[in-house]
């Protein structure tokens, strides 16, 4: 029965990988033409404007005060900082370098989620994640090296500080958005998280006026795909799988984007992935699958749901043993 019900979020999250891994191509093109904090803030206006329009004609109501320290929090980070410091990280190292650290992401979200959220540390989300991270590397070694093994010579500090700022503001996003989703709707804490990262990079806007002048057709087509599609789209169908699951499942879920960068450069762009890339991208399927599988019940190691009943039976009993005692 549990598994019938997962399955609504399962699609959900995997429209979002495949929008998320496409993201990669156009922003390789739209880069080319718009700067950083430009291509963040126009893709999260067009967002906000698609998002917005859908909220009216829904009537979407105003988010309860519980849900918005998590929507002011997933917004700034994520929607905000996590988008600029990844377009500018991306220009300052290569892509295999900038895949390595960006997928230390989900690792974290596991982590803070089990210290913050009490979803605990299952052994098959463990592994899962272990197995993706290494598919990950895999990846990110044989893009960086490019079949000639020089090594990622184009790696610079910067761009890996940059690329990590991105891993952490993903990961609080994430654990940040989860509380939020208790109390609101997806589309509400992914309008409203959207339309604060677009506040949030504001002060790109006159950057952003003036390429727009330059830029050609494509390039800001480009960066209007990346706001509906990959941002719009995607981001409020994780936001509803992210209702359905814990933080740490679905952030084992976006491993399967290095598999599908690599399976769309090669039908889109016609760069035949080499045998360590494959290689790589089998590992990081591998690890998802891993990931997803339940712990066995009944044993001494205590899983996720288990730490989570357990924590909420103690929430609840701790306001009645801090009573004082009866007169």
């Amino acid at each position: 029965m549990e598994r019938q019900k997962e399955w609504p979020a399962l699609a959900a999250a995997g429209v979002t990988v495949v929008l998320w891994a496409s993201a990669f191509v156009s922003i390789r093109s739209a880069g080319e033409s718009y700067s950083p904090g430009a291509l963040a803030l126009g893709r999260l206006l067009a967002g906000a404007l698609v998002l917005g329009a859908i909220c009216l004609i829904r009537r979407e109501g105003w988010p309860p005060r519980a849900a918005w320290p998590g929507i002011a929090c997933s917004g700034v980070l994520w929607f905000g900082l996590y988008m600029v410091a990844l377009n500018w990280g991306e220009r300052e190292v290569d892509a295999g370098t900038a895949a390595m650290v960006v997928n230390i992401g989900p690792i974290l979200v596991a982590l803070l989620s089990a210290r913050l959220l009490g979803e605990g540390l299952p052994r098959p989300l463990l592994v899962g994640i272990a197995v993706s991270f290494a598919g990950a590397v895999v990846v990110g070694l044989s893009m960086s090296t490019d079949g000639s093994g020089s090594g990622s010579s184009d790696a610079s500090l910067l761009g890996v500080l940059l690329c990590l700022l991105a891993a952490v503001t993903y990961a609080i996003g994430v654990v940040s958005q989860k509380p939020a989703l208790r109390h609101s709707g997806p589309l509400q804490v992914t309008f409203y998280g959207c339309l604060i990262g677009a506040v949030a990079c504001l002060p790109f806007s006159g950057v952003l006026l003036s390429e727009v002048a330059d830029a050609p057709a494509s390039a800001t087509l480009n960066m209007i795909y990346l706001g509906v599609f990959p941002t719009a789209l995607a981001f409020t169908t994780w936001a509803f799988a992210l209702s359905r699951m814990t933080a740490g499942r679905m952030g084992s879920t976006t491993y399967v984007v290095p598999a599908l960068v690599v399976l769309m450069s090669w039908l889109l762009l016609d760069e035949v992935p080499g045998a360590l890339t494959l290689a790589g991208g089998a590992l990081c399927l591998c690890g998802v699958a891993v990931s997803r599988r339940r712990p066995r019940t009944g044993t001494g190691t205590g899983t996720g749901a288990s730490r989570v009943v357990m924590a909420r039976r103690t929430a609840a009993a701790a306001p009645w043993s801090r009573r004082p005692r009866g007169r």
